[in-house]
């Protein structure tokens, strides 16, 4: 194929936006020389190429877009050290089915025992199946709730959160004490309810989360039982990942610990009294 005809075809790719098959279209045509084919096959294979670059790249940008903090992947999680957890349960919420029908899956326990890494790997999962997710943590929710300056901010600070098909609200349970975040918190998931499919990480059992909206009991009753409807709570139970091999760190063996103080003699009851009534009337000053 001569120069001039190779510069056209590359122009008029270039302007349909073929990008993938402008990269490999003359690599196409050896092969399909080579092996003989038709016109027919010839095109299906440069559309299939096109195609796949296509999907690649837009679960790139959904990937972007979905902020994760990390990349993961469920066979990468250990269930050995999480028996509590089942894999075959675990992966029923890695099918499609768990954005079809808007489901919720709230992941709760202390730190280092994987909460972020399951919700990150399901995240991953959907957006592979062609979904849109959104990774965002509760203090940078707080932060854009409580910097808004209007209603109007606020509404704008929600609508891509309540839009995308999956929502992971990270570490629920370090939000500082602030009654404005309950009706933001319960917009966002009355949005979603029945609509959207949601994760939620916690520190804090359902128990205490009321705590987190300035006590606002009935609001956050009212925000769990939507999650809850179509929704599963696990707790992971165990010593953090991140600690392994470093225990010693944190807690020093006992043979390592100071000998303790003798105990001081026991002081007569009359001492005691007069100390009592010293330390009261001092409180009293």
């Amino acid at each position: 194929m001569s120069a001039s005809a190779v510069a056209t075809i590359d122009h008029k790719l270039t302007q349909l936006k073929l990008a993938r098959i402008r990269e490999v279209y003359g690599q196409w045509i050896t092969h399909a020389e080579q092996q003989g084919m038709g016109y027919g096959e010839f095109l299906a294979e440069l559309l299939a190429e096109e195609m796949v670059s296509r999907q690649e790249n837009q679960i790139r940008r959904k990937l972007k877009a979905a902020g994760f903090p990390f990349a993961a992947t469920l066979e990468q999680f250990d269930f050995a050290l999480r028996p509590e957890l089942k894999r075959a349960v675990m992966v029923r919420f890695f099918d499609s089915s768990f954005v079809e029908k808007a489901g919720s899956l709230i992941l709760i326990g202390a730190s280092g025992l994987g909460k972020t890494h399951l919700a990150v790997a399901l995240g991953t999962k959907m957006v592979q199946l062609g979904y849109s997710a959104r990774f965002v943590t509760a203090q940078e929710f707080a932060n854009a709730v409580l910097s808004a300056p209007s209603r109007a901010e606020v509404a704008r600070v929600l609508q891509p959160l309540i839009t995308c098909d999956l929502l992971i609200l990270d570490e629920f349970g370090y939000l500082s004490v602030e009654p404005r975040l309950g009706p933001a918190l319960y917009e966002l998931v009355s949005g979603r309810y029945q609509k959207r499919a949601t994760v939620i990480t916690s520190n804090k059992s359902l128990a205490t989360w009321g705590d987190l909206v300035g006590g606002e009991t009935a609001l956050m009753m009212a925000i769990i039982d939507r999650l809850l409807h179509h929704g599963e709570v696990f707790y992971l139970r165990g010593s953090s990942y991140r600690m392994r091999g470093k225990e010693a760190v944190v807690v020093p063996p006992a043979s390592a610990a100071p000998p303790a103080p003798p105990a001081p003699p026991a002081p007569d009851a009359g001492a005691a009294v007069g100390s009592m009534l010293g330390n009261e009337q001092a409180e009293r000053r």
